[in-house]
Parts: C-alpha cells; sequence; structure tokens
C-alpha cells in the first residue's frame, strides 16, 4: 500500500498540485481504495462463501450445520477477510507501525507526523483491530450460541444445563475484548491493563459477586443433580411452585402452575432449602394423602342383622367370615357370651369400613400397589374420626391425579351410610334452622 501512496503522491505533484494539498489526496484515495477492497472482499466472501456453506448444509441430514448458520456464525467468519484487509494494507508503512510513537526519535517523530499516510496508516491500524476485535467477540458469541442449541437437542441436556458455563465464557470474552479494546485506544499494552486490574480487585469482586456465587452455585447444582430443566420444584421463601424452565449463571426461572414466573438467585438454591419433587415422578406414582372423618356418634359394634347385610359386599364377604370365625373362637375360650361387647371382641362397623376400603383400594386399577400403602386411624381432634387413604396413584399426571383422587372420594363419601356412619362436618345454618325449629 506505501508502494500505491507513494505512485499517488508523485503523479498528483506532476499533475501541477499544490504541495500543501498533494499529501492529503494522496492519502484519501489511498483510504478510498482499501475500503473499497475490504468491501469488495466481504462481497465476494459472502456471496461465494456462505453460498457455498447453505449449500452443504442443505445437503446433509445433521442438523448442526442448520444452527450454525441459523446462529450468524458462517456470517461472521466472512467479516473477517475485510479486518485482515485492513490491518495488513495498513501495516504496510514505514516505519514499523507498530513502534511506540514514544520510542521514536524526536526527528523521526518530527517527520512522520508531517505525512499524512503515516498518520492515516495509524486511524487505519486502530479502526482494523477493532473491528478485528468485535468479529472475532461476533463469532466467539454466535458460536457458544449455536454449540448451546446444539446441546439442548441432546438426550442427555436434561440432566446436566450448561447455559451458565456458557453464560461465564460469555463474560469473559467480553471482558477480555474489552482489555484489548481500551488497549487499542490508549496505545497500551493489554498486559500492562491486566496487571492495574490487580489494585481494582475488591471493585471486581464486588461487582461479579452474583455472578461468581451463581457460578459456584451452577457447579454444585450440576454436580450433585440438585435441580435440572423440567423439575418440579417448590420454595417456599421465593412464592415458588412449579416447572424449573431455565438455569442461568445468575437466576433460575420457575414456571409456576398459575403460569406465573417466579426468578430465583441460582446460589439460593445451594444456600436455601427447597422441594425438588423428581423423587416422585421417577417412583412411577403421585401420593394421594386425605383423609375423610367420621362422626363418633355412628360408631358401634356389629349385631347379628348388620353382619348378615356386610357379608352381602362381595368385597368383604371373606373377610368379615374369617374375622366372625377368629373372634367366636377366641370368646369361647374365654368362655365369654356373644352378647357381651364389653368383655369379648367383635367386629365394629368402622372396622368393616376400613377393610372395605382397603380391599377396595387394592383392586383399584389406577393405584400403584407396588408403593406405600396405607388405610388407617388417626389421632381424634374434636372433629370426628379421621380415616386416612394414603396411597399413590400410577398416573402423575396432574389432572388425570385429580380426576383418580376425586373418584376414590367420591365412592368413599356415597358407600359410608351403607356402614351406618356418617361424615362428621361442622353445624351448618339449615342444621342450627332445623334445630329451632324443635
Amino acid at each position: 500500500m506505501n508502494i500505491i501512496y507513494r505512485y499517488l503522491l508523485d503523479h498528483i505533484r506532476e499533475i501541477g498540485t499544490m504541495e500543501i494539498l498533494a499529501k492529503p489526496l494522496a492519502a484519501l484515495i489511498c483510504l478510498v481504495i482499501i475500503v473499497f477492497v475490504a468491501w469488495l472482499s466481504h462481497f465476494i466472501t459472502r456471496k461465494i462463501f456462505l453460498a457455498i456453506v447453505q449449500r452443504i448444509a442443505n445437503r446433509t441430514k445433521t442438523n448442526w450445520d442448520n444452527i450454525l448458520i441459523e446462529n450468524r456464525v458462517f456470517k461472521g467468519l466472512a467479516h473477517l477477510v475485510p479486518a485482515f484487509i485492513l490491518f495488513y494494507t495498513a501495516d504496510y508503512s514505514y516505519p514499523d507501525i507498530h513502534q511506540q510513537v514514544s520510542e521514536l526519535a524526536p526527528d523521526v517523530y518530527k517527520s512522520l507526523s508531517q505525512d499524512y499516510y503515516w498518520g492515516l496508516s495509524r486511524l487505519l491500524t486502530k479502526i482494523a483491530r477493532i473491528y478485528f476485535i468485535a468479529i472475532i467477540v461476533f463469532v466467539a458469541n454466535s458460536t457458544l450460541n449455536a454449540a448451546l442449541q446444539i446441546y439442548n437437542t441432546t438426550e442427555f441436556s436434561h440432566n446436566r444445563s450448561i447455559k451458565g458455563y456458557v453464560q461465564l465464557v460469555k463474560i469473559f470474552v467480553f471482558f477480555m475484548a474489552g482489555i484489548l479494546l481500551i488497549a487499542v485506544l490508549l496505545g497500551k499494552d493489554p498486559t500492562a491493563l491486566l496487571a492495574g486490574l490487580g489494585a481494582i480487585a475488591a471493585v471486581l469482586l464486588l461487582v461479579f459477586r452474583d455472578t461468581i456465587l451463581g457460578f459456584v452455585a451452577s457447579i454444585q447444582l450440576s454436580a450433585n443433580d440438585m435441580v435440572k430443566i423440567g423439575d418440579w420444584i417448590q420454595m417456599e421463601k421465593h412464592k415458588a411452585d412449579g416447572t424449573v424452565i431455565d438455569i442461568t449463571l445468575n437466576t433460575v426461572k420457575v414456571q409456576n402452575w398459575d403460569k406465573t414466573i417466579t426468578t430465583i438467585p441460582t446460589y439460593a438454591l445451594v444456600s436455601e432449602s427447597f422441594f425438588n419433587w423428581k423423587g416422585m415422578e421417577e417412583s412411577g406414582g403421585r401420593r394421594i394423602k386425605r383423609s375423610v372423618a367420621i362422626d363418633t356418634n355412628t360408631i358401634k359394634f356389629c349385631d347379628a342383622a348388620m353382619l348378615e347385610r356386610f357379608e352381602k359386599f362381595d368385597l368383604i364377604r371373606s373377610y368379615i367370615q374369617e374375622k366372625e370365625k377368629e373372634l367366636r373362637e377366641y370368646n369361647k375360650g374365654k368362655n365369654l357370651a356373644e352378647e357381651d361387647y364389653i368383655s369379648g371382641r367383635h367386629q365394629t362397623n368402622v372396622g368393616i369400613f376400613r377393610k372395605y376400603l382397603e380391599v377396595y383400594l387394592r383392586q383399584h386399577p389406577k393405584i400403584n400397589q407396588e408403593l406405600t400403602f396405607l388405610v388407617r386411624q388417626l389421632q381424634p381432634m374434636g372433629k370426628g374420626l379421621p380415616i386416612e387413604i394414603y396411597v399413590f396413584s400410577s398416573d402423575q399426571e396432574w389432572a388425570k391425579y385429580e380426576s383418580i383422587q376425586a373418584d376414590i372420594f367420591d365412592h368413599i363419601f356415597a358407600v359410608i351410610p351403607e356402614f351406618e356412619l356418617r361424615v362428621f362436618q361442622e353445624p351448618s345454618g339449615a342444621d342450627i334452622e332445623k334445630i329451632a325449629r324443635r
């Protein structure tokens, strides 16, 4: 480029142009040539290189090359050609353009400062460096985005999220790019700027506090398999109860069941407790834990007529017969009369009802029989005798789970009167009105 500048300068002087205009005009023409060549190279590269890449991507069956194109990785690479042209054309000047101005002898600097092309070369070199750094950052950012997108298409991405690590690499790339840009603008050595950062390390730690904590937390969350995208978590302190939809370096996004979004600091999942319902989802069942309160005034021993009627229920017929035989033998061994309900052992309507619930749930097709299965009495608290159902449905989907649970208790409430029992409930306005009429 220096040869072109000299050639233009000589010809401009030959045509009689004033000396004061010769150098600026030659420098301006050189600038136009450099910009045009850079633009032309970018145009050709974009038309040829990108067309070839697009054609190859269309012929392949893989998806990763399409993702690279979507994230404009190759478009960024096409910009590297004009950046190289700007840099190397400006570099062909005298003396070595990389030599620091402060290192030049005074007479050399005075001579060079009067040369427009030397000033133009220094300006173009700075522009080329800035442009080159910007393109490198763009390509790196696009490549990282594409890599994350490609990773998310794999099966193991559901178990390990790398978005936080990608963000950390991006921060490092942008930080180093910022140092290089400042070094180019100030004409300083980047290593000297990095060395000076030690003096403001405390400030940097304060600025990047959440990032550092988030990075450490991300490693712990991933290493210990504490939470991943798709998990159902519950965190009362942060009003979060829903599915994890995103894990970044600084935050975890949870979509609650009412479709609101809760944002939780990543380090909070390590420093604070939370519920992860992943174990329930992996167990093959979803817990049904609900009780029905029986009015204790309706609990009584079963007489012969009641037992005869209960034996008509197919689910508990064999149980009643076997239990009655066992109790008769016990009472007979103790020489107790059958009418002696106080001293002997006899079946109660609530006991038979509890056994009925157990048998009914054992043959229910929507109950997982391999997980915890309980039908038990809870401690009475002045509001009847609670009979608790503690089982697991075989279907974990929320809507189906609620439907299964509702069907079971619909049946329970409907069958309670058949055992001469009554559900306990607080007096309502209608009850009080009925009492008042008496």
